[in-house]
């Protein structure tokens, strides 16, 4: 008998190793938003924001074998292209964030950003919201909700409510900002009662694993000024809405019009080379050197610093970041024009979309409608996901060059298979 794909990753890889989609897609090749499986089918990203400049993209891979061939070491040693990278990420920042750390991963990123929390204030408090993800380290993956640590979440964290559109704190979008600071000042409270004083909070600025909630410019204030009022710190995770996929800004937290202390970067920032950095305020930075000795082989490569540095001149060179404003807008007359009795509300934060299925008035969450749309637009070549508390709001996170045509496409695609489903 002969031993299939999947038999062979639980085999070599152990059980419980995730896969999208019902039937797997065995991926060959990739080239801008296009990917082929094993049998010659194409698909049309409508996912990845891994491949942020498009997948295989010519000039990134010229970077990285050009600098493979050259000299690849670590920071203990001098190399330019490290500070090269530096200089311009910073450059795209305001706010006094002005230096970084670069690692492989973002829940490297995160990881380290916590404990910059913890060398500011000398704390160990930490809030995020009660349906995020920052990563899969011991630390950061306290903050998850979707599997808990083994033992109990660690007495310095709390989780706050997560803003929802269909269901907002506090009863009404009005209050919903006000009704969030209170739970974020509660949480504050109660971290002081048991004897842990707060270091800081972490949040994706467009909330995007939360579900991509309708959240305005100056939403997350008050929550912030009781953040600081307390003596944290505030830490952006800018994973998924950094680099220019809010179309209108560069960064999430700018399209939010909220001042972090430290921004978190990785997936987008190579093309698919594992990076990640962590970038903050010169303070910050020296309360973090001098309370942990901090080094990290691969980070700040100057392969990867190469594959950085060539993403920023696809970016800039391709207009990238304006065609992801003009590509966002017309999506979302798309998503608008979108016609199904269980689709309750479509959302965006740029290039960064979101459909909600509910399967009645009382906006019960429909996750199972959400998968089943999810895999007839596999079947279709159109590959995209879910997000939300119960995984029941579609989810389209492109690369960069996605563009009018591709979104049209793809909600023509999506059209009809909602004209398939019953709700």
């Amino acid at each position: 008998m002969t031993e299939t794909l999947i038999d062979r990753r639980a085999r070599l890889m152990g059980p419980n190793v995730p896969t999208f989609y019902r039937r797997p897609v065995h991926l060959v090749r990739g080239q801008g938003v296009w990917l082929w499986d094993a049998d010659g089918t194409r698909y049309l990203d409508c996912y990845n924001n891994v491949p942020h400049v498009g997948h295989g993209h010519p000039r990134v891979v010229q970077a990285i074998c050009d600098q493979a061939a050259r000299l690849n070491t670590h920071t203990r040693y001098l190399h330019e292209l490290v500070l090269d990278y530096l200089d311009r990420l910073t450059a795209t920042l305001g706010h006094g964030i002005s230096q970084g750390i670069m690692v492989c991963t973002g829940s490297e990123a995160n990881d380290i950003a916590l404990r910059m929390a913890q060398a500011v204030t000398g704390a160990t408090g930490i809030i995020a919201t009660d349906n995020t993800y920052h990563g899969n380290t011991a630390a950061v993956s306290a903050l998850s909700t979707r599997r808990p640590p083994i033992g109990g979440r660690p007495a310095h964290v709390r989780l706050v409510p997560a803003p929802d559109s269909l269901r907002p704190l506090g009863g009404s979008r009005e209050g919903q900002a006000a009704a969030f600071a209170a739970h974020v000042q509660a949480a504050i409270d109660d971290l002081a009662a048991a004897g842990h004083e707060l270091s800081g909070l972490i949040l994706c600025p467009v909330l995007a694993n939360e579900g991509l909630p309708e959240v305005e410019p100056g939403f997350f204030g008050p929550a912030l000024a009781a953040v600081r009022a307390a003596g944290g710190i505030v830490i952006a995770d800018e994973v998924q809405p950094g680099f220019g996929r809010m179309g209108n800004h560069f960064w999430g937290h700018d399209a939010l019009g909220f001042a972090p202390d430290v921004v978190t970067v990785g997936k987008p920032m190579a093309n698919g080379h594992p990076v990640g950095a962590v970038l903050a305020r010169p303070a910050v930075m020296a309360a973090f050197r001098n309370a942990f000795g901090y080094f990290n082989t691969f980070g700040g490569n100057p392969v990867s610093a190469a594959a950085c540095l060539a993403v920023l001149d696809v970016l800039r060179d391709e207009g990238l970041v304006d065609q992801a404003a003009r590509t966002a807008a017309h999506a979302l007359d798309r998503m608008r024009a979108l016609r199904h009795p269980a689709l309750a509300q479509v959302r965006a934060a740029g290039l960064f979309l979101a459909m909600e299925l509910v399967a009645d008035d009382a906006l019960t969450p429909h996750p199972a409608l959400a998968e089943e749309v999810v895999e007839r637009l596999r079947d279709r070549g159109f590959l995209m996901g879910r997000i939300g508390r119960q995984q029941h709001i579609l989810k389209v996170r492109p690369p960069m060059p996605w563009g009018i045509d591709h979104a049209d496409l793809f909600f023509d695609a999506l059209q009809q298979v909602l004209d398939e489903v019953t709700p």
